[in-house]
């Protein structure tokens, strides 16, 4: 997993307060697919277009949805699932985490344990557990 460009400076910023900036945590995020590597400054996001794709939105952002962090992890405490894919979303390969205020603000991405091709009729979803994020 990494962070986002902007993100990694908020995150120093919320740590080692100083810089005059006011951080906190995000109250709401939204999670999105993408079929190649989204990269540190969003510029590689490849999220499906059409096929009744859409960002899981309205995440609240707190222990309802994250399990306790825990040797530097944090985990999904809930299901995470995406739409019923109506056409081909091709093969979804990372995943990506977004503010959930202006839906551009890339906090952190990452790939998935194994890459999953999307067909009319199938989705993909994280069960407990499943999403991963991690500080090394």
């Amino acid at each position: 997993m990494s962070f986002g460009n902007d993100y990694e400076n908020e995150i120093l910023e919320y740590i080692f307060p100083g810089g005059g900036v006011a951080v906190s945590p995000e109250a709401q995020i939204q999670i999105a697919l993408s079929t190649a590597d989204p990269l540190d400054d969003g510029s590689g996001l490849a999220e499906p277009s059409g096929g009744n794709y859409a960002r899981i939105t309205g995440l609240d952002n707190s222990s309802a949805t994250w399990n306790q962090a825990a040797a530097g992890q944090k985990t999904n405490k809930v299901i995470l699932a995406f739409n019923e894919a109506s056409a081909s979303w091709g093969t979804i390969t990372h995943w990506a985490i977004f503010d959930e205020s202006t839906g551009t603000k890339l906090l952190c991405h990452g790939a998935l344990a194994q890459s999953k091709t999307i067909g009319a009729g199938e989705s993909l979803r994280f069960d407990l557990g499943d999403l991963v994020l991690n500080l090394n």
